[in-house]
């Protein structure tokens, strides 16, 4: 079994922060794959399907940010999942908005999603990070990732997440550079003006 994670806050006053693309991409591979409705268990929403031949958990802890890895860490206990078979999609700031990177292993890098998680099962889990951008100034990140999408981000964003639904399957057969090179060319990154006017709209 694949448990895959999407990091975001819960509540309605963050459903649309940049912080919470994780949330927004397990809601599009529900969607497009068919999966169970949403229920509540292991503190968080979860819901159960099949891609290919792959049976996947996708995971939203309702634990807020800072303490995922306690709902990621129970979930993988009850399934007796490994690291290695555990994907987190979650926000980057050190990737241009609408750039899209998969690794495995490696730090946290200051994400407090990620600092929890690795806290609860170690460093060997899959990330798929989506670029948000960085605002530039280092005091206004935490505004930045708490603020709403703005319309001219509105575009590339659902073609992202769509594309990260269509090609998911890749990731569930270890494609991790097929995925990022179909979604790549199915949703190109905006352009770097494109950025800066969605940053003035800010």
């Amino acid at each position: 079994m694949l448990l895959v994670v999407g990091l975001g806050n819960p509540g309605t006053g963050y459903a649309k922060n940049r912080h919470n693309i994780g949330f927004m991409a397990v809601d599009e591979v529900v969607r497009r794959h068919g999966f169970s409705r949403w229920r509540t268990r292991f503190q968080s929403e979860i819901a159960e399907g099949t891609v290919g031949s792959d049976k996947v958990l996708v995971l939203k802890p309702m634990t807020f940010m800072n303490e995922s890895g306690r709902a990621v860490a129970e979930a993988a206990r009850f399934y007796k999942i490994h690291p290695i078979d555990v994907l987190v999609f979650h926000d980057e700031l050190d990737l241009a908005a609408g750039k899209i990177r998969v690794k495995t292993g490696g730090g946290h890098a200051g994400h407090n999603g990620l600092r929890s998680i690795q806290a609860h099962i170690g460093p060997d889990y899959k990330r798929v990070r989506m670029g948000i951008g960085h605002p530039g100034d280092k005091a206004k990140v935490t505004g930045h990732v708490l603020k709403d999408f703005t319309k001219a981000d509105q575009e590339w964003l659902d073609t992202l997440l769509d594309a990260v639904g269509r090609h998911f399957e890749l990731l569930t057969e270890d494609r991790d550079s097929d995925f990022m090179s179909k979604v790549a060319v199915d949703a190109p990154a905006p352009k770097l003006e494109d950025t800066l006017d969605k940053k003035k709209e800010d």
